[in-house]
């Protein structure tokens, strides 16, 4: 089945993240992750229905190839849609993920301390989840769309921290980056997301 790009969820004016940023961000990075995610889905269906798969081996062949490809052009594209999912909110705290936040770190001002920390850790991805296995929220990190993540975990907030989602508006500042998507957090859907990733 062919993916399409989903539209932006929001359609307001982000404080600290410009127009421009996120036109680049969704409709050229994220698009074309959805692009290559159909382009390698179309020649592994070539190849898993009766396809030449004979030369297939750990050190490189067609096969190895399109399968790396594929955990990175799928990852690419569902880590942006959680990401953008988040955004478009008044960075106001509520909802039942407020307090399981509250409960795990503390306080809500220990975990975004946390996080952001592990925003300025990281290379790629900041990824709040919840870990089906130990039934808890988990912060994990990934430098690479295809690298940190862990099976059995739904991403509930999602922040990208390469360069390509704040240079234009922060420079090298990434921590100010990090501030404008608490400013631009909606804590309404990241809570929705939990209620949904919990009830699983």
């Amino acid at each position: 089945m062919k993916t399409e790009t989903k539209a932006l969820p929001f359609d307001k004016n982000l404080e600290g993240i410009s127009k421009n940023t996120i036109a680049i961000h969704h409709d050229k990075l994220y698009a074309g992750y959805v692009a290559k995610k159909n382009e390698i889905a179309e020649k592994l269906s070539a190849l898993s229905h009766g396809g030449d798969v004979s030369s297939s081996n750990q050190t490189y062949s067609e096969l190895r190839a399109l399968k790396d490809g594929e955990t990175f052009a799928v990852n690419g594209t569902y880590l942006h849609e959680w990401y953008f999912e988040v955004l478009g909110g008044d960075g106001n705290p509520q909802g039942e993920i407020v307090e399981a936040l509250k409960a795990k770190y503390g306080s809500l001002e220990n975990f975004q301390a946390y996080f952001t920390a592990c925003g300025m850790a990281a290379r790629g991805w900041v990824v709040l989840a919840w870990d089906t296995h130990d039934q808890l929220l988990k912060i994990y990190t990934g430098d690479a769309h295809n690298q940190g993540g862990v099976w059995g975990c739904i991403p509930i907030i999602v922040l990208d921290v390469y360069e390509h989602a704040y240079f234009i508006d922060h420079g090298s500042d990434r921590k100010a980056y990090i501030a404008a998507f608490w400013k631009n957090l909606d804590w309404t859907k990241a809570d929705a997301l939990y209620k949904k990733a919990v009830s699983k």
